[in-house]
């Protein structure tokens, strides 16, 4: 069957038919419509036979109608589903993938081999610094950053991905129009504005539940090679995200923290079970060298804006158009509270740097 966006619609809208289900028709690749309409459950059946036949009398219809409005209100508006030019091939080696991905978006964000970072909504200062370095030096090497846009290690990743000029992409577990959490709004604005894409297999308007997100994970595992956990506590989200990835066939990493840090037990007991133990970006690129290859120049971040040059300035270098909090500077500069504060109003009043609602700017 040759793939178009209305079937496509319509078989994402069948009813009693899931992801797992469809995906196995899919791989039998019955003849369209006949070998579809014998195949199917009698629900999904009689919809399918309904809009083939009668498809003013159709519910699809208006679904596939509503869809397709959606798309068309703006030019970075996707539609994708298997067959799409752009659909991401490693979401086919999955059990369960979505029959239909709503985006907004650059679609070039899914050129580069990407990893997904992953961790705690309640990060430590050095959880949010070491997810803003690794996120920062992966982009910078060339690959996608991927995570699932929530508070806390998530949001810090996506956010150092884009300062890096790099490519990063967001899997919501809500509406792809709905902005959740409420605080990342200016991260939704980034991500569709600065090379980012946002994903979602929610229609426009769905509200974000608490039973979509480990839905949602196995996007975020299924369209990486691998998975960093930054930080976890012993019953967390991101180890769902760890093991959806081993499931998956997917690398899993993972960094040590202290014994005495709650929100390092989750990344402990990965390391116990086998992850591989990541202190620097190294250990990631040994592991994923058949897809990076390290010194060349097809490993630099693919979007077209350039960084600013390096001042040699120890703060400077750390900001960027994004705000940064004070107490993140102090984190991963390595300096105290004393000489950054200085330091700031110096560059403040050199017109080089300015306070933004959130934290600090380079101008």
């Amino acid at each position: 069957m040759t793939a178009t966006p209305e079937i496509a619609l319509a078989l994402a809208h069948l009813p009693g038919i899931g992801p797992r289900r469809l995906a196995e028709l899919q791989r039998q690749a019955p003849d369209w419509p006949q070998g579809w309409l014998a195949m199917l459950p009698a629900p999904g059946r009689d919809a399918l036979r309904l809009w083939l036949d009668h498809p003013a009398r159709s519910p699809l219809s208006a679904l596939i109608a509503r869809a397709q409005d959606w798309q068309a209100t703006a030019t970075d508006h996707h539609l994708l589903y298997p067959g799409h030019d752009a659909w991401p091939a490693l979401l086919d080696e999955l059990p369960d993938p979505p029959p239909l991905l709503w985006a907004i978006g650059d679609l070039a964000a899914f050129e580069a081999p990407g990893l997904a970072i992953v961790g705690t909504r309640r990060p430590t200062r050095e959880g949010l610094g070491n997810a803003a370095r690794f996120a920062g030096e992966l982009a910078a090497a060339g690959l996608c950053v991927t995570s699932g846009m929530a508070l806390g290690i998530d949001g810090r990743a996506h956010q150092a991905a884009l300062d890096a000029r790099g490519r990063s992409i967001g899997v919501l577990g809500c509406g792809i129009d709905v902005t959740y959490p409420a605080r990342h709004a200016e991260l939704y604005r980034r991500m569709r504005g600065e090379g980012g894409l946002l994903l979602s297999e929610y229609a426009p308007g769905t509200r974000a539940n608490p039973a979509f997100f480990p839905r949602r994970n196995r996007l975020i595992t299924g369209l990486s090679l691998g998975v960093l956990v930054i930080e976890a506590a012993e019953k967390s989200g991101s180890l769902i995200s760890a093991r959806l990835a081993a499931e998956q066939n997917r690398e899993v990493f993972a960094l040590p923290g202290s014994l005495n840090n709650p929100q390092a037990q989750g990344c402990l007991a990965l390391l116990k079970q086998g992850a591989t133990l990541v202190s620097e970006l190294a250990d990631i690129l040994l592991e994923l060298g058949h897809w990076v290859a390290t010194g060349d120049s097809s490993t630099l971040a693919t979007h077209p804006a350039n960084p600013a040059a390096p001042s040699g300035d120890a703060l400077l270098d750390l900001l960027s158009g994004s705000p940064t909090p004070l107490d993140l500077l102090i984190e991963l500069s390595g300096r105290d509270f004393g000489f950054c504060q200085q330091r700031l109003l110096e560059l403040e009043l050199e017109g080089r740097v300015a306070q933004a609602p959130g934290g600090w700017v380079r101008c």
